[in-house]
């Protein structure tokens, strides 16, 4: 499996529980992880494509730039 790596605005577990739902519906239940102790608030999940993260995040008022 592909894994790609996002920058976010995901900043805290507050955070992190919002956007819980729908990154499990896009990318399925633990094919993601956020470390909000990066300074770039890295997001990394397996097997799924940019569009489908990208607009997960976007439904859930947060953001996320491949790097």
């Amino acid at each position: 499996m592909e894994t790609i790596t996002f920058k976010t605005n995901i900043k805290c577990g507050g955070c992190v529980a919002t956007v819980t739902p729908f990154l499990n519906k896009a990318v399925g239940e633990n094919k993601w992880q956020v470390d909000t102790q990066n300074p770039d608030k890295l997001l990394t999940v397996e097997g799924s494509t940019v569009d489908q993260v990208k607009e997960a995040l976007k439904e859930a008022g947060y953001k996320a730039e491949p790097v």
